[in-house]
């Protein structure tokens, strides 16, 4: 298996070199040269397998510089009985009817970014190794709220890695910044900038693709690398979780082999619903992938009309790990639904940079429909559908489970197909403590701290406390820095004592 550039298809690369470089030189994001193909005979022969066997089976075919012995490290290390509070991993759980929820919030730090950044520092150790052997990988992390943590705890002491974290310093939920401001581990650091989540990413892409700042890297023998999903290391694993949901749905007696499912993610970045339209490619039954957005509705007015335009009003809501207006997945799947034209990429990437916005053809916007639904929640609507899941089904969700939820029913409500369908549930609603109680309250906030708030949600709704977040009350801040988004660069090089 080789991977190439979506700016630049000459290139070929192993799954190794993609993983430790993580972004290509030229600034494209690194693709599969062609896609692995699964029959519905192996999908189903994967329901008796638990979490770690199906990951295997989904990243050999991705990983074939891999040893065995490698890859049986890298997954078992990753999702060990103790990281995770299900022994599922990834629980599907029947809400009501053809609704289930793909819960991806049991690790460490209880949001979906654990299925990918747990398993990364091990991909990402194998794959140095293999290419970078010497060198110390800063890995450079832009957040809006739960990527930050997770790369946090997954890389935390991991030898000849540095782990730098920077997150909007109104943009992420009281529960987030406490999580990465307490951070330990003598290889991390975290900064907040003045700014939103785009400015940060922006920032990052920019250092990463700085030809300077990497030769002053080289010369203290350090190289940089990403956690974020523009990285495949981070994205291939959130492939294994929509193989195991049909797995989960064929156990649970929701559809037989070969039926399709619907799939609903609530994504900013694109990254998470990117990783389902992989699994649809390689074979598991998915008829329709529904993008939910919050406010920040990008994405949905790009599905449905071809343009998208961050030229708009940026909104800061309770589901900020969606507050994005530049989608940076959303370019893979530019590449291949163009049929792999890196000139066409290229171009719009070039026109999103200068002018914020482009425009694709009819037919190429007419393929990504084909495939694809999208709709958005209104913060109204987050509150409403938070109470009336809960009122309705005993069934606690987070602010953005609960943009997915409402746009899924808005979509069967439009169209009527309502075939078994998995809603990826991307947070534990402790996390967002504050704006679920309130919800739940039917719009009534307690003047209460942040831990108070944790205890009254759980007094009011009898929803466990993750212990990952219970234990944050006791831990002292240890990173309080603040820069501009200009001095990003400046940044990186005083926190890795670079002069």
């Amino acid at each position: 298996m080789l991977y190439t550039s979506t700016r630049d298809k000459s290139i070929r690369v192993s799954s190794a070199q993609a993983i430790a470089q993580g972004i290509s030189d030229e600034g494209g994001l690194f693709v599969p040269c062609e896609l692995p193909e699964f029959s519905i005979d192996k999908i189903a022969a994967m329901a008796s397998m638990p979490y770690t066997e199906r990951a295997k089976t989904v990243l050999r075919e991705f990983l074939t510089d891999f040893t065995e012995e490698e890859l049986e490290y890298c997954v078992s290390g990753a999702y060990r009985a103790d990281k995770f509070s299900s022994p599922a991993i990834a629980p599907t759980v029947n809400v009501d009817g053809n609704k289930n929820i793909l819960e991806l919030w049991h690790g460490p730090t209880c949001a979906f970014k654990d299925m990918a950044l747990q398993l990364l520092p091990y991909l990402m150790t194998v794959s140095a190794k293999k290419t970078a052997e010497g060198k110390e990988i800063v890995i450079l992390v832009a957040t809006s709220g739960d990527t930050g943590k997770a790369a946090l705890e997954g890389f935390k002491d991991v030898d000849k890695t540095r782990i730098l974290v920077f997150y909007p310093v109104d943009g992420v939920s009281p529960m987030q910044k406490l999580q990465m401001t307490t951070q330990e581990g003598k290889n991390v650091a975290v900064c907040a900038i003045n700014g939103n989540f785009d400015d940060a990413q922006s920032a990052v892409k920019s250092i990463f693709t700085d030809a300077d700042i990497k030769q002053t890297l080289a010369e203290k023998n350090m190289m940089f690398s990403s956690a974020n999903s523009i990285n495949w290391g981070r994205l291939v694993p959130q492939i294994v979780y929509y193989f195991s949901a049909y797995c989960d749905m064929l156990n649970m007696g929701k559809i037989s082999a070969g039926d399709e499912i619907n799939v609903v993610v609530p994504t900013g970045n694109f990254g998470n619903i990117l990783a389902g339209y992989y699994a649809k490619q390689m074979g598991v039954p998915i008829k329709k992938l529904i993008c939910a957005s919050n406010s920040n509705n990008v994405l949905t007015d790009f599905l449905k009309t071809g343009m998208y335009n961050r030229n708009r009003d940026f909104y800061t809501t309770t589901s900020p790990s969606m507050d994005i207006l530049i989608s940076s997945n959303l370019e893979r799947l530019l590449y291949h639904m163009s049929g792999e034209d890196d000139k066409l990429v290229s171009s719009l990437m070039s026109s999103l940079s200068a002018d914020g916005k482009y425009t694709v053809s009819e037919e190429l916007i007419g393929k990504i429909q084909a495939v694809f639904d999208a709709g958005f929640a209104s913060e109204a609507d987050v509150d409403a559908t938070i109470k009336s899941h809960f009122d309705k089904y005993n069934y606690l969700c987070d602010t953005h489970t609960a943009v997915a939820v409402k746009v899924y029913d808005d979509y069967v409500a439009a169209t009527g197909d309502d075939i078994p369908t998995v809603i990826d549930s991307t947070a534990s609603p402790y996390k967002f403590s504050k704006s679920v109680l309130t919800a739940v309250l039917g719009g009534n906030t307690p003047e209460l701290d942040e831990f108070d708030m944790v205890e009254e949600l759980n007094k009011v709704t009898g929803a466990a406390v993750p212990a990952p977040l219970a234990s944050l009350k006791s831990k002292q801040i240890r990173f309080e820095n603040v820069c501009n988004k200009e001095d990003m660069a400046d940044m990186v090089f005083s926190l890795l004592n670079i002069n």
